[in-house]
């Protein structure tokens, strides 16, 4: 591969994560739920790495502004539009995969 500068690496990864949060933002149909239990991160994990970047860089973001970034609209307006409850098998699933702190 070619030797990127810091710039273009730092612009590549940042078009990469605008096409994952727009790819997530179409696809509604997925629960968090199944993300966490095939990936081991959601929406919610995205935002939340997105505000402490944000943190360590200076800039101050909320919890719902972090959110709002990642599902275009606020997380309670998303959450009435698209969150089903989770079934039995996916909250099994996600007991037995859930990250370890």
């Amino acid at each position: 591969m070619t030797a990127l500068s810091r710039e273009q690496q730092t612009e590549f990864e940042a078009a990469a994560f605008r096409r994952l949060v727009a790819h997530l933002r179409d696809r509604s149909d997925v629960q968090n739920i199944d993300l966490m239990n095939l990936a081991g991160f959601c929406r919610n994990c995205l935002s939340n790495w997105y505000r402490e970047a944000a943190e360590a860089g200076g800039v101050p973001v909320s919890r719902d502004e972090s959110r709002e970034m990642v599902y275009g609209m606020p997380y309670e307006d998303w959450k009435n539009l698209h969150q089903k409850e989770a079934s039995p098998v996916q909250k099994g699933a996600f007991e037995l995969n859930k990250p370890h702190k």
